[in-house]
C-alpha cells in the first residue's frame, strides 16, 4: 500500500559509489525529475533510503558490491525546508585537537549542531566527523563507529569530545557524571565598572527549563521541588577588549556541573548576558561569544589537556 504522497522505487546496483550519487543519477530517470544534493540529502536522513533492507541515512555512505537499494519518496519529509543558518563544515586535519585509539576532539565551529536534530536534513558534528574517519580508512564496509559524550549549543564553538569505540563509553561517560574532567570556558559580556580585571564570583543555585514547550528552550532559576537542578560555575574576569564597536569584559567559566544552558543563565543572573545572546537579554551580535575552550583530565586511566584557540 503507498500513500498518495509516497512512491517506492527499488534498485540494484554492483557499483561502487556514494549512495547520494547514485540516488542522484538513478533517481532522477526514476521519477522523471532532477533532484537538489541538499534535497537528496533530507530524503536519505529523514530515513527514506534503505541498502539491502536495512535504513541508511547517510549520504556518504558507499555502495560496495551486489546492493538493492530502496526509497521511500515522502513528499512531507522531502520538502522539509533546512535552517538556512547553519554554517558548512567539513571536519579536517587542522580541525583535530588531539586523537588517540580511543578519542578524538574537534575544534567545533559557532552555528553547527552537534548531532541530528528533528528537523531531518541537517549536517551535523557528529556526521561530519564519521565521515572524517570513514575517509581515512575506506577499506571499511561500514562507517566507523563513533560516540557522543556531550554537547555544545549549537551556537557555541569550542573543544568538543567523541568516542572511537564502544568500550570506552562506560569509563568516559562515569567520567563527566563525576565531575572528573576540568571544563574551561571563555565568555564575552557588555562591560560594567565593577567587572575589574582578576576579580572573581561564583554562581550556584538549581535550575531547569522555564519555558512552555512549544517556545524556543529558555532556562533559569527553578527550585528542587520543581524539578531543578543543582549547578555551579566560577568566574574569573580575563582581560577588557573591544568587539564590533563595544567595550566588552571577557570572564573564564569554570564548571562544576554541565545543565543545559548553565553559563549563560548564570551571567544572565547578574545582568551579565553574553554578547550576542538574545534569548537572555545580549546585545545583538555576528554569534554568541561562547567558546569551550579547554577539557583536562589530570589523573587516572585517562589523561589529556586540550584547548581550542579562541576565535576572536
Amino acid at each position: 500500500m503507498q500513500a498518495d504522497n509516497k512512491k517506492i522505487y527499488n534498485f540494484d546496483t554492483q557499483e561502487t559509489l556514494r549512495l547520494d550519487e547514485f540516488l542522484k543519477r538513478e533517481l532522477a530517470v526514476a521519477a522523471g525529475e532532477s533532484f537538489s544534493n541538499s534535497k537528496l540529502r533530507r530524503l536519505i536522513i529523514a530515513g527514506g533510503v534503505s541498502v539491502n533492507n536495512r535504513i541508511i541515512n547517510r549520504p556518504a555512505y558507499e555502495l560496495r558490491g551486489k546492493s538493492k537499494v530502496s526509497v521511500v519518496f515522502d513528499r512531507d519529509k522531502f520538502f522539509y525546508e533546512k535552517q538556512p543558518d547553519d554554517v558548512k563544515f567539513e571536519v579536517t586535519d587542522s580541525a583535530v585537537l588531539f586523537e588517540d585509539e580511543n578519542l578524538i576532539f574537534i575544534n567545533k565551529p559557532a552555528f553547527f549542531p552537534v548531532e541530528q536534530t528533528i528537523v531531518g536534513n541537517r549536517a551535523n558534528l557528529h556526521d561530519a566527523v564519521v565521515d572524517y574517519l570513514w575517509k581515512r580508512n575506506p577499506e571499511l564496509r561500514n562507517p566507523p563507529y563513533v560516540g557522543i559524550m556531550h554537547r555544545l549549543d549549537r551556537e557555541t564553538s569550542g573543544v568538543i569530545l567523541f568516542t572511537k569505540n564502544r568500550g570506552i563509553n562506560k569509563t568516559v561517560s562515569e567520567m563527566f557524571q563525576n565531575h572528573q574532567f576540568e571544563k574551561k570556558y571563555y565568555a564575552v559580556v557588555c562591560d560594567k565598572p565593577e567587572l575589574k580585571t582578576g576579580a572573581s564570583f561564583t554562581v550556584d543555585f538549581f535550575m531547569g527549563r522555564v519555558s512552555g514547550k512549544s517556545q524556543k528552550g529558555q532556562w533559569g532559576k527553578l527550585s528542587e521541588k520543581d524539578g531543578g537542578q543543582y549547578s555551579k560555575t566560577d568566574f574569573t574576569v580575563v582581560e577588557k577588549c573591544k568587539i564590533q564597536g563595544i567595550n566588552c569584559a571577557v570572564i573564564q567559566c569554570d564548571l562544576y556541573t554541565g545543565r543545559t544552558h548553565q553559563i549563560r543563565v548564570h551571567l544572565a543572573s547578574k545582568n551579565l548576558p553574553i554578547l550576542g545572546d538574545e534569548l537572555y537579554g545580549g546585545k545583538p551580535a555576528e554569534r554568541l561569544f561562547l567558546h569551550a575552550y579547554q577539557l583536562k583530565k589530570e589523573t587516572g586511566e585517562l589523561q589529556f589537556d586540550v584547548t581550542a584557540p579562541v576565535p576572536w
